[in-house]
């Protein structure tokens, strides 16, 4: 069984689209979300998101590719492409029948699904784009990135909710690890930001209604949390054999050592009563990575500032790690990015590898008023030096579908 590595990050966030921006938005606890210019926010009980501010997706395709291409799929091949910059990897000098593309996404094109629609209603069936069909479908995060960077390994994408980009990295590194692929281009994409995506999540009361000021309105594990704050973005992230790496003399960022799923089998949107699920999810990814719970120094929890996710994720928490889940950071890093949905868990492993790599662990902002059951160490507001050997990432979606990820300091 093959030892995977990271070797390259790309990230197009709510806090900065490009990994420095990003890191050091995490680090001064930067908050990148305000509220809604994409939608009407008038219309809606809910005001503030986290909308990506700085990304122009014609410095990495033409005008002509932007125009057919939803913007989960343009926020994808921007951070692809600056993934494959960071990594230094020359795609004309390896086996591009080894390097394959696992990227997911909860939801896929829902601006086009909406614009189109009122197309048809308005001009009828005739005046609906060619390009409809593929530009809403979830897999063409994966395909595009592919066809554009020539990589002709496995390609397809995987949808289950919030936790997308959680499993696709987690495909990805099983395929690395039995041999079917040298490396994988793979993380997450997500772009909902518009009136249908709005009006679903507010009908559903999912989403936290304060908005005074609006950097407050994500406080995760916070006394006063009353829902998510949504999101847009990408996360994708270079994974390679550590052979194929070292070969090429490629920085590696960590060990991308484990990966655990699990299904709550429980409820469409509520977690398992007291995190069961999450917790099986935890144990599978420490006995993928051959590490014990002894072993955690941080968790970048997916810590989503509602109220049943927040307690639940605590308790499992403590099932998991016991007496010794007091000594662990955790800390969620969507209390500055917002919940970018099927991207949350790429850029999530991404914030916890910069954390390993560099030694600090980013904090939960807005952490001010303590809540009885989440009272583990939430690494509250300031970010703190701490030498992290192993961290992991936890993502849980709609659907009882659970996901946890393991790095391990090389």
């Amino acid at each position: 069984m093959k030892k995977v590595v990271i070797t390259g990050m790309g990230v197009v966030t709510p806090v900065g689209s490009t990994l420095e921006k990003f890191w050091n938005a995490l680090l001064n606890g930067q908050s990148g979300l305000n509220l809604a210019t994409k939608v009407d926010r008038d219309k809606y009980p809910v005001k503030v998101v986290g909308e990506v501010k700085d990304y122009n997706p014609e410095n990495f395709m033409s005008k002509k590719e932007v125009r057919r291409m939803d913007l989960f799929v343009q926020y994808a091949v921007g951070a692809a492409a600056m993934a494959i910059q960071d990594a230094k990897l020359d795609m004309k000098a390896v086996n591009a029948d080894r390097v394959g593309c696992v990227i997911g996404s909860g939801i896929g094109g829902l601006n086009t699904l909406q614009e189109q629609h009122r197309i048809l209603l308005e001009k009828g069936p005739d005046r609906v784009s060619p390009f409809f069909i593929p530009m809403m479908i979830a897999d063409m995060a994966s395909g595009m990135v592919s066809i554009i960077n020539g990589a002709k390994g496995p390609n397809f994408a995987c949808v289950s909710a919030c936790a997308s980009s959680a499993h696709a990295l987690g495909e990805s590194l099983k395929l690395i690890r039995y041999g079917e692929a040298d490396v994988m281009i793979s993380g997450g994409a997500e772009a909902t930001i518009c009136d249908m995506g709005m009006a679903g999540f507010c009908s559903a009361r999912a989403m936290s209604m304060r908005f005074d000021p609006p950097s407050k309105s994500s406080c995760p594990f916070d006394k006063k949390r009353d829902g998510f704050v949504m999101g847009e973005g990408a996360g994708i992230i270079i994974l390679e054999s550590e052979e194929h790496a070292l070969a090429r003399g490629a920085r590696i960022y960590a060990e991308f050592c484990g990966a655990g799923y699990s299904s709550d089998a429980y409820h469409m949107t509520a977690p398992a009563e007291g995190g069961e699920g999450a917790a099986r999810a935890i144990r599978a990814a420490l006995a993928s990575a051959q590490l014990g719970p002894e072993t955690v120094d941080y968790i970048n929890a997916h810590g989503t500032s509602t109220e049943l996710n927040d307690k639940n994720e605590t308790a499992a928490i403590k099932t998991v790690f016991g007496q010794r889940a007091y000594d662990i950071n955790i800390s969620s890093t969507k209390s500055m990015v917002g919940h970018l949905l099927g991207a949350s868990g790429s850029v999530e492993l991404i914030a916890s590898a910069l954390s390993l790599q560099n030694g600090v662990v980013p904090p939960t902002i807005n952490y001010e008023d303590p809540d009885p059951d989440c009272d583990l160490n939430y690494t509250p507001n300031t970010a703190v030096k701490r030498d992290i050997k192993v961290a992991i990432s936890n993502s849980f979606g709609f659907g009882g579908h659970n996901a946890c990820l393991v790095l391990r300091k090389t």
